[in-house]
């Protein structure tokens, strides 16, 4: 079986992360890694990230891996989890304002302060607990019915180009919560929380060839 890299930058759920792509695919080389050699060499990559953008950003430029996540992205299936996806976009107005790493040409915004669903009820910010993810076509969605749940925490969420988004949630409005461009796949929600449906995501990211 094939090797994946859990990018370590001192932000994220790894050994979550990393025991959920085990158990989804229990002869998988799964490992947590900070090194650029280490990133490089696996076959696949993982992206998680939890916490704030600027320190995220910060972590990835200290490190050197900024640039090494953009060669990844050039070159073998990567898939980026919660802040993973957002700091794959162009920049975000989250810390007054953070620029990100680009792949994804689009922005990251706050949830509106005064949001409420269709009874007129005040709806909390962070959007935080299980919702519908609706999917537009693509491998890693397959053996996941249509509108499976997933887990959500996050106050800031994605506009990309509407060529790149790969599925949508509702709250209440519809955004994007999955994107996809060649061999990259990046979800707001949280795979390894969100139990058979996640668990079937990692698989079928563990199989994928990167290809659309």
């Amino acid at each position: 079986m094939s090797s994946v890299a859990v990018i370590d930058y001192g932000m994220g759920n790894l050994h979550s992360i990393a025991k959920a792509l085990q158990h989804a695919v229990p002869e998988a080389d799964v490992r947590i890694v900070s090194d650029a050699d280490g990133i490089l060499d696996a076959d696949r990559v993982v992206f998680p990230g939890v916490g704030a953008i600027r320190d995220c950003m910060q972590a990835l430029n200290q490190l050197g891996l900024s640039v090494v996540i953009r060669q990844v992205a050039k070159t073998k299936p990567l898939l980026g989890i919660c802040l993973g996806m957002q700091a794959l976009l162009t920049d975000s107005e989250e810390n007054g304002g953070t620029e990100c790493l680009n792949v994804f040409a689009g922005h990251v915004v706050h949830f509106p302060a005064s949001l409420k669903d269709s009874d007129g009820n005040n709806l909390k910010i962070p959007h935080m607990g299980w919702n519908q993810v609706h999917q537009l076509k693509h491998p890693l969605w397959s053996d996941i019915p249509q509108d499976s749940r997933f887990y959500f925490v996050h106050s800031y969420y994605a506009q990309p180009d509407a060529a790149v988004v790969a599925a949508t949630t509702e709250y209440p409005d519809a955004f994007a919560c999955a994107l996809a461009q060649d061999n990259i796949f990046a979800v707001q929600f949280h795979p390894e929380k969100s139990q058979t449906a996640g668990l079937q995501l990692l698989k079928n990211f563990l199989h994928w060839d990167g290809q659309v």
